[in-house]
Order: C-alpha cells, then structure tokens, then sequence
C-alpha cells in the first residue's frame, strides 16, 4: 500500500505513454524495484502497442555511448538512436551527476522527446531536488511531470516475498521462518530474499529442520545486530533522513514545505516514544533550538493522526529501522 503511487503512475503511464506523466521519475534506494518497474513500462507498452519503439538504457549505458561517438565523429547516429523513439527508459540517471557534457546531450535528448510527445521513464537513487551537481534546466525538465518514490516494503509486504519465493523454489517454510527473516531484513528486497537462500542452503547442508533457531544460526554472521543499537537523537534523524531522502540541514532547519515538516515531527515524536528522560526543551535544541512549544505541538499532531496511512506506515517502518 506505500508504494500505490509509484504503482499506480506506472501502470498510467504503460496504458497511455507520451499522454500523462511525461516525464516520470522513480526513485528509491538499492534494491527497491526501480529497473524492474520501469522494465514493466516497457514490456507493458511492447505487448500491448508492438508498432512503438521502445528503448531502455542506462545512464551510464548512455554515457558510454555519447563519448563513443565523439570519438568516431558519429553524434548524429547516437542522436537518431536515443530521439527517434516513441519511449524511452533511463535507469540508474543519477550517473551523470558531475558530467556537465553528457546532462547537455540528456537534456537535448528530453526536449525533443518532450515536444513531440514521446514518453520518457527516469529511475534513480534520490530526488531531483537532491541531484545539486546537476544543471538546473536539466533538474527542472526531471521535475517537470511527476515523481514517486518506491518505498521499502512493510512487514507484512516482506513476508509475503519471502512466501512468494519460497512457493517458487517449491520449498515448505515455516511462518515463524518466514517472520524472523522479514523482521531481520527490512531496507532491501536483494537482501531478503538472498538471507532466504542463505537459511534453506545452510539447514540443507547441516542438516536441519526449518525453524527459526536454525534460521537465527544461519544468519547470524549477516546480522548488525541492529537490536542492541543504542537509540539516540543522531540516530533517529540519521534514520528518518534516509528514509524520506532528505538532508539533515532540512530536517532541523527552517523549511516549512510539507515534505520536510512531518519527518520532523515524525523524528520528534519518535525521540519522545523511545529515548527515556527525553524532555521536549532537550529534543528542540536538537532540532535547531526550536522551543519545547514546537516539539509538544508535534508529538500531539502526530498522536492525532496515528490511524492516518501516511503516519501509520512511516511510523511502522521508521520503528523496524531502528531495531
């Protein structure tokens, strides 16, 4: 359910490409699912539109072959590749970060896509916002139709992967298996299901019955041992930081746009909940200073709307994060 938008913009953007969302930006951290759903855009639009072109590449896929053919005086056919398609997909776009020529050529690249209404999919490891070593008519033209972020899957979304992989590797797996893994793993799809792997190969060669101690034996050389973190001011922005892919200056600074002000409160109300003795004076001088008003008036605006998805869901996995 956190991940609806992306979803839903996804499946738009397949039934109708060049029409809504052009163009449309994912992203998320490692091993989210942003190749993968842009690569359910295309093969999407090829099986249900055959007579459109469709080309995915990556940045640095593009990158290669832009220098290529400055080196073979060949720019003309590298353009013809990259503009005369009906969409096109980049992943991985926060390559180009630094490269001042290959934004230039992206950048003409999107506009002749843009003005003939040609679909154009855009995947990377943080907002445009973010992207500061980026030209900011390129970063403008990333923020010019929509952007959603894939979020890290919640529990229950984990254990069901973990059901889901091991029903294809045709493997009978405990639940409580299944839970202990999906408890442990939380930030990474690759991860999770690689520690599945991880417990079925080990209990098979040490022969082992399934269950959650094996499972617990089997990681344990994986494990950070999160549990016995310390939980502290720094730790929870750190956290809340990356998981709303925002910069800490934001996170205590002045900003007052939305998207900053409730993974603000968020982190305040989780240095209430869990640190013990914190005061509200002492969590507003971390906060850059602000008075202990501002930190109660957070804590109630999120214990009003705890029921709410977005706090609901942020709440739930900020909490496993810090584990």
């Amino acid at each position: 359910s956190n991940n609806s938008l992306a979803a839903a913009t996804a499946q738009a953007v397949a039934q109708s490409p060049g029409k809504i969302y052009n163009p449309l930006f994912f992203y998320s951290g490692v091993g989210l699912g942003k190749t993968h759903l842009i690569n359910a855009i295309g093969n999407h639009i090829v099986s249900h539109n055959p007579q459109l072109k469709v080309l995915y590449t990556s940045a640095e896929q593009f990158t290669n072959e832009f220098v290529e053919s400055l080196r073979s005086n060949q720019q003309q056919q590298f353009r013809d590749k990259f503009r005369n398609v009906d969409v096109l997909l980049i992943d991985d776009i926060h390559f180009i970060v630094n490269k001042e020529g290959i934004q230039e050529e992206l950048f003409q690249t999107m506009d002749s896509l843009r003005r003939t209404d040609h679909q154009i999919v855009i995947s990377s490891d943080c907002p445009p916002r973010q992207m500061n070593a980026v030209m900011n008519r390129l970063r403008s033209r990333f923020e010019w139709g929509m952007i959603a972020d894939i979020q890290p899957p919640d529990f229950e979304t984990r254990v069901a992967i973990l059901s889901q992989k091991a029903t294809s590797l045709e493997i009978s797996i405990p639940d409580e298996v299944l839970e202990y893994i999906a408890s442990e793993f939380h930030s990474n799809i690759r991860e999770l299901e690689g520690a599945l792997i991880r417990v079925i190969t080990y209990c098979n060669i040490y022969k082992l019955e399934l269950t959650a101690s094996s499972a617990t034996q089997a990681l344990e050389s994986l494990l950070d041992h999160s549990k016995d973190k310390k939980i502290d001011v720094e730790l929870i922005k750190k956290v809340v930081c990356e998981y709303f892919n925002i910069s800490e200056d934001d996170l205590v600074g002045p900003r007052r746009e939305q998207r900053v002000v409730r993974p603000r409160q968020l982190a305040m109300y989780l240095c209430k909940e869990l640190i013990p003795g914190a005061s509200y004076p002492e969590i507003g001088a971390y906060f850059g200073g602000r008075d202990h008003t501002t930190v109660i008036h957070a804590y109630r605006k999120v214990e009003t709307n705890l029921n709410e998805i977005f706090y609901k869901t942020s709440l739930n996995n900020l909490r496993e994060r810090l584990k």
